[in-house]
């Protein structure tokens, strides 16, 4: 066991779905996976490994924002062993053509946060992608005939601004939606040699205001889902 993880050592898989919502991982679990098993419910963030086409896959919780997310990924990885992380999320999107339920694959994650301004003592780090995953993922989405858009996210450290306006200046910068974890998962698992990657479904437009609501967050989002499985499934 871990600090923060209740789970015997070879009861994680080496893949790992990482939606920030427990209640999705257990519906990812229930709906998707056979033979599955609840191996943490520590703080209420649950964590199931099943099968998937015969595969074993896991789908841990992480909770909302960086330091949260954190927590959980470097348990994973360096007391589990963990090898493929996918953050499977919601996202606000910055630009009308990037609609709600759109598929984002974030390429790179900028942010406002000083967690890696702190670790590389006041220089930038690109949080960044892994290349396999990112290939793996959008080639299983073409062959799915799923449309997605790339590129790159803000992970940001605060949901409620100050100032209403201030996603416009990323936007201009052609970064597609915001969202709260990416750029900490991106940077620890280089860190610790694993690969990560973030998908999120669109779940409100800040440019348009459109939105949708908490339940269909939890349970509606199965196109992600569904993609983020079945590129676990090709690792």
């Amino acid at each position: 066991m871990s600090v923060h993880i209740g789970a015997e050592k070879g009861s994680i898989a080496e893949t790992v779905l990482m939606p920030g919502d427990p209640l999705r991982a257990r519906f990812i679990a229930e709906k998707f996976l056979e033979n599955t098993e609840c191996y943490n419910e520590v703080r209420g963030m649950y964590g199931y490994t099943g099968l998937y086409k015969g595969k074993a896959v896991s789908v841990q919780g992480s909770g909302m924002g960086q330091a949260s997310l954190s927590i959980y990924t470097n348990e994973l990885i360096c007391d589990y062993g963990v090898k493929n992380l996918i953050r499977v999320g919601s996202c606000g999107s910055y630009h009308e053509h990037v609609k709600v339920r759109d598929l984002v694959i974030a390429m790179s994650a900028s942010t406002d946060s000083a967690m890696n301004r702190e670790r590389f003592n006041g220089n930038f780090y690109a949080p960044t992608a892994d290349y396999h995953l990112f290939k793996t993922m959008t080639a299983q989405a073409d062959e799915m005939g799923m449309t997605y858009h790339a590129g790159n996210i803000l992970a940001t450290d605060t949901f409620y601004h100050d100032d209403p306006e201030h996603w416009k200046k990323w936007a201009d910068f052609g970064v597609l939606a915001v969202e709260m974890e990416s750029a900490a998962l991106y940077t620890l698992a280089a860190k610790h040699g694993a690969r990560a990657l973030t998908i999120c479904t669109v779940s409100d437009n800040l440019a348009t205001g459109e939105f949708t609501s908490s339940e269909e967050r939890e349970t509606s989002f199965t196109e992600m889902m569904k993609l983020a499985l079945e590129t676990a499934f090709k690792l």
